[in-house]
């Protein structure tokens, strides 16, 4: 992911903020790099929120985007994601995302309900939506910075799921739309870790309860629907 920002991005001002959960060797060398980058090492491993809320506390630009390490670039993505962002109301903006073999992932979604989880653990699957979904998946998100400041960023409570779908249920309640932009595409190979260790399904777990017992989904779930 580094070295496609760098190929593809090194004309625009964008500024890399690279958090590393755990100590681990990176096997390039920042210091020759066309981007500025920032390095952050924590001494403990954090949550997903919290980490993107700290990095987003020292960034300084005026969006902010979320980038899962296992995205992978085939052309610069920003100018047309900002020129969306950039429209009024809106909330937050995500690429069309793709795995390895082209076929469109599933995220972008409705907001999820207990029902429509049976019916994903009994082998149905997610609706995709397009251009307007309720959600827009954590690995790739874009924020104007004034709208992740007012909204307080993530919540951290959520260690490592649906972090993603709170705010964006926040968002939700707050009038700001949640966008896809279909003319520009990003590469993710999900690892859906919850799917085969116990422990990220744990993880997993809790945090659908928490969603589904918050505040957040209450009145979400009364707003009309799209």
């Amino acid at each position: 992911l580094i070295f496609d920002l760098q190929a593809h991005c090194a004309a625009e001002h964008v500024e890399i903020i690279l958090t590393r959960n755990m100590s681990e060797t990176l096997d390039f060398n920042p210091g020759k790099l066309a981007l500025p980058i920032r390095i952050v090492d924590n001494p403990f491993p954090k949550g997903y929120g919290a980490n993107h809320n700290a990095a987003f506390k020292i960034s300084t630009g005026n969006y902010f985007c979320v980038l899962n390490p296992d995205i992978r670039l085939k052309e610069n993505p920003f100018p047309v994601l900002i020129a969306l962002a950039q429209k009024s109301g809106v909330g937050v903006v995500a690429p069309r995302i793709v795995n390895t073999a082209g076929l469109r992932e599933d995220s972008a979604r409705r907001f999820p309900t207990p029902r429509e989880l049976l019916r994903k653990a009994l082998g149905g699957k997610s609706e995709v939506v397009t251009d307007a979904p309720d959600w827009v998946a954590g690995m790739f998100m874009l924020f104007p910075a004034p709208v992740f400041r007012a909204m307080g960023g993530f919540d951290k409570r959520f260690f490592l799921y649906y972090e993603d779908v709170d705010l964006c249920a926040r968002l939700a309640l707050a009038g700001y739309k949640r966008l896809v932009c279909p003319d520009v595409a990003v590469v993710h190979d999900a690892r859906r870790s919850s799917h085969r260790r116990l422990r990220y399904a744990a993880m997993h777990m809790r945090s659908i309860l928490r969603f589904f017992f918050s505040d957040v989904y209450r009145k979400v779930r009364k707003l009309p629907q799209a």
